[in-house]
């Protein structure tokens, strides 16, 4: 199926990920709201000037840009071992909408965030630290007029002290799921006029949490879902597990060594019977939220097992005949289950962190576990590509087409 995309969903390249820039930026002026805090003010113009300054393609003099006003929201959810933590997430709105936004109101798009290892990577972070738009907001938000939400997760943001539950699904469901309901009691609380519609969307872990939130909804029956459009997620963790634990070498050493440091902890196993030292000793001082990726992966190796491999060789044999890994792997699965919520998987098939057959094959079994609307979208082929994407540089082709998506559903519902 092909999606007509606008210019502007399609052309963030420039800014994704990296904020607008544009030099120094005053804090806003105090606010007083009721449950949080203005962290960005930004009038449209001013981030249209700073997108055509950077040569946005397809922004001109033309092009409709929103103001944005982020708050950051403190809430509290539950983590893996059931302990209340108090955590953060950033609540952006647009402003400077037309009368008739206002009236028919503003539908929410929780956006989960993908994998991070500094503090100072999460949204509330960004947002306090620059006073600008930052990341998938841009496109949500400024160019889309969606309310977008994003949790920090636990472990960054009001939780920096708490160890980050890397794609374990009951923490990132419970993060993601009770922002969206301090999020929904903040708009009540402060005249912020929502409509009801509700998207679900996410990157990478995001992709992962976004699902693991669906399924934690429609279970709990209290919210609804109008389209989830989770990208690129590891939404099968034994299965992919396998494939990494198979190869000789580690293309991205810390996504693998920040899951054996965030299952340890929540399985109470001894990360020197993962590990292979002096990688097992290193972890709490690089997972501490002071470092980046460029920063944590020169400090491991890309040797997967073996005396100088990353894993043991005995944990690894163990995982292949069934460990306690195996089982928590298999039990952090978010693909065996069938969604009544439309939910479209958008990947890229040349992905090389996480294979595009992931999604293939998350699609196949949820349709198998009578999911009637489980539709797989390759990135590539939607946009006409002649060519395949890797999975950083799909990022922005994916939210532009999930922008769209929720941008039609919602001017074929709510009328704008």
């Amino acid at each position: 199926m092909k999606y007509s995309m606008t210019k502007a969903l399609l052309a963030m390249s420039v800014v994704f990920f990296v904020g607008c820039g544009g030099g120094s930026l005053e804090q806003p002026a105090n606010e007083t709201v009721v449950g949080g805090e203005v962290v960005v003010d930004l009038d449209g113009e001013t981030i249209k000037q700073s997108l055509l300054q950077a040569g946005t393609p397809g922004v001109d003099a033309s092009t409709t840009v929103y103001g944005y006003k982020a708050y950051k929201i403190p809430y509290k959810t539950t983590d893996e071992e059931g302990n209340i933590v108090d955590v953060s997430g950033l609540m952006v709105v647009p402003t400077g909408v037309p009368e008739a936004m206002t009236a028919a109101g503003f539908s929410l798009v929780s956006d989960s965030h993908g994998t991070i290892f500094a503090n100072w990577e999460a949204p509330t972070e960004i947002a306090s630290l620059t006073n600008a738009p930052d990341g998938a907001p841009v496109i949500l938000t400024s160019l889309a007029a969606f309310v977008t939400l994003q949790a920090d997760y636990i472990g960054f943001g009001d939780s920096v002290d708490h160890y980050h539950p890397f794609v374990l699904k009951k923490s990132l469901a419970n993060a993601t799921v009770d922002f969206i309901k301090a999020a929904k009691e903040f708009a009540s609380n402060n005249n912020i006029p929502l409509n009801g519609q509700l998207f679900l969307t996410g990157y990478s872990e995001g992709g992962y949490a976004s699902v693991a939130a669906l399924e934690k909804i429609e279970n709990e029956g209290e919210l609804q879902v109008t389209v989830a459009a989770p990208m690129a997620g590891p939404y099968i963790m034994d299965g992919l597990a396998a494939q990494v634990l198979s190869l000789d070498t580690l293309s991205v050493p810390s996504f693998m060594a920040d899951v054996a440091y965030a299952y340890t902890k929540a399985y109470g196993q001894e990360i020197t019977s993962v590990l292979n030292e002096p990688y097992a000793s290193k972890l709490d001082g690089l997972f501490d939220g002071t470092k980046t990726r460029l920063e944590i992966d020169p400090e491991l190796t890309t040797v997967t097992t073996g005396p100088d491999g990353l894993f043991t060789e005995s944990f690894v044999s163990g995982f292949f005949s069934g460990n306690w890994f195996t089982l928590a792997a298999n039990e952090n699965n978010v693909h065996t289950w069938g969604p009544s919520t439309p939910v479209k998987l958008l990947h890229c098939k040349g992905d090389d962190v996480i294979p595009y057959d992931i999604s293939v094959y998350t699609q196949q079994t949820m349709v198998g576990y009578g999911a009637q609307s489980v539709e797989l979208i390759p990135v590539e082929d939607t946009l006409g590509l002649g060519t395949t994407v890797g999975h950083a540089e799909c990022a922005l082709l994916a939210y532009g087409i999930a922008a769209n998506i929720f941008a039609q559903t919602r001017q074929a519902t709510i009328g704008y």
